[in-house]
């Protein structure tokens, strides 16, 4: 059987796709998708990654209507946390300590919840 190899993007409605684009960029290191073919696009470190569909009236992800949350894996969340905090973005730390890592939350300027995962 053939499998896919990873997530090859992530494709979201946006009011304003280019700011949210540059937030992304200048808070989380994720560069745009460029502009012609040819160009790099952001790449990613290998690690394992969820696929976790949940129950249609979950709470987990906020807002009812948000029908998506993406989890970032990051190599420090106290560093994170603390960079994104000096630029006035509010950080929700989760206090527990789970077996699989640390976990953080914020929002993007449109409200879309994003999970920052330090896994162990």
């Amino acid at each position: 059987m053939q499998k896919v190899t990873g997530i090859g993007g992530l494709f979201f409605r946006a009011k304003n796709p280019d700011a949210l684009a540059r937030w992304y960029q200048k808070h989380l290191g994720i560069d745009p998708v460029p502009s012609e073919y040819g160009k790099k696009a952001w790449t990613q470190r290998g690690g394992s990654t969820a696929f976790a569909p949940f129950e249609k009236n979950t709470k987990y992800f906020g807002r009812r209507a948000q029908q998506w949350m993406i989890n970032f894996r990051v190599k420090n969340l106290n560093a994170m946390v603390k960079q994104l905090r000096a630029a006035k973005i509010k950080v929700k730390i989760d206090p527990e300590k789970y077996p699989n890592g640390q976990f953080a939350r914020i929002h993007d300027p449109e409200g879309n919840p994003i999970e920052l995962w330090e896994p162990k």
